[in-house]
């Protein structure tokens, strides 16, 4: 099971957002989410460590992943599982032409 550090502050559209990838990224990958305020000391030491300027922060297992906006895609490849892209459909032939 994956650990995920989220930094957030309070009044931080941009950590609610992030709060919702998690959430739907933890329905199909296993994760624990630790919410930790970027204010505490706690939060200021993890910041610094890990060069986050601002809120949200990630780690991933103690690596940093980013901070600002979280990125799904990018969070789904740092897991390990990016989604499976497809081919554009293509036009059936109609019957009767060549």
């Amino acid at each position: 099971m994956t650990t995920v550090t989220l930094l957030t502050q309070a009044n931080c559209a941009l950590c609610e957002h992030a709060k919702a990838v998690l959430a739907r990224v933890g329905h199909d990958f296993p994760l624990t989410v630790e919410e930790i305020d970027l204010g505490s000391d706690t939060g200021r030491r993890l910041a610094t460590e890990a060069n986050i300027l601002f809120a949200p922060g990630l780690l991933l297992d103690g690596r940093p992943l980013g901070y600002g906006r979280l990125s799904e895609r990018r969070l789904r490849k740092a897991l390990g599982h990016a989604p499976a892209r497809t081919a554009p459909a293509t036009p059936a032939a109609s019957p009767g032409t060549p």
